[in-house]
């Protein structure tokens, strides 16, 4: 595939400059989809495969992807652990929801993607494009087209994996990294406070169906051993119950995280189930 042009650009963001980096396909086809990367809301950046590798793999099929560099959560001992990374400080919501929200207006007033454009995330960035979504709706607009979201998390507070997924969790130790308490303690560093009585589009989980009028259609692939499953799967039946046209996948055999990880074969069939909805849009 020939590489797409890549161009960071600084635009005036609501909480100080935001970059988001466009990757242009050499012949575009007039769709665009604007990314945010995971990370449990502290970690990731534009560099990771989850943003680049993702965008990348998107822009070879046509697709103008504006990736974006949203501020983190602070990084603290939990999540330095998990990631690897040294303690920092960091920000809170509503700041990242709200660059995410800023990106995609930015993206929809350009002339970069003539025919639309989706929204989507994976993992937190999941919830971060899901909120963004939900709030432009109620703002009438501009709206996505789509939403494309991969293994988000969208609930701080999820009920218990059925028996086939703890029989899958407890025979992978590993996999087994979103417990209750972790999941809320990565909402509460999100939120800089409890997670009782959180905004809609901070915890889109929460959404009843009468929030949920006029939601885009949307897409989301799970990761089949990951806990987080339960908040996506538990989100797309309230979707349903709203009336919203909504697709679910399990991606077989994954673990969280599948498109950090390109060289698996689950990344690439991700993104082609993926493409193959953004490209039906009309």
């Amino acid at each position: 595939m020939t590489a797409p042009d890549i161009a960071d650009h600084i635009v005036d963001g609501p909480h100080g400059p935001l970059r988001i980096r466009v990757y242009t396909p050499e012949a575009p086809n007039g769709l665009g989809l604007v990314w945010a990367h995971g990370g449990g809301f502290a970690g990731g950046d534009l560099d990771m495969p989850e943003a680049d590798a993702v965008a990348r793999a998107f822009a070879d099929r046509g697709i103008v992807v504006a990736s974006v560099d949203y501020r983190l959560a602070p990084m603290t001992a939990d999540w330095t652990t998990r990631l690897g990374s040294p303690e920092r400080g960091g920000t809170h919501y509503p700041v990242p929801h709200d660059e995410v929200v800023a990106a995609f207006r930015w993206a929809s007033m350009s002339s970069r993607a003539p025919r639309g454009w989706a929204i989507g995330g994976a993992s937190a960035g999941g919830n971060l494009a899901t909120g963004a979504a939900l709030r432009l709706v109620h703002e009438q607009g501009p709206t996505p087209a789509l939403v494309v979201l991969a293994y988000p998390t969208l609930q701080a507070v999820q009920d218990a994996p059925d028996a086939d997924l703890r029989a899958l969790l407890d025979a992978d130790p590993a996999a087994d990294v979103f417990t209750p308490d972790f999941v809320r303690g990565m909402y509460e560093n999100y939120l800089g406070g409890d997670t009782d009585g959180a905004e809609v589009y901070a915890v889109p989980g929460v959404a009843e169906p009468k929030d949920l009028a006029g939601f885009p259609p949307t897409i989301m692939i799970n990761d089949e051993t990951d806990e987080l499953r339960v908040s996506g799967e538990a989100f797309a039946r309230t979707l349903t119950s709203a009336g919203a046209e909504v697709t679910v996948a399990v991606e077989p055999g994954t673990t969280h995280g599948h498109l950090n990880r390109p060289t698996e074969p689950a990344f690439a069939r991700t993104i082609e189930q993926f493409a193959a909805r953004i490209l039906q849009l009309p």
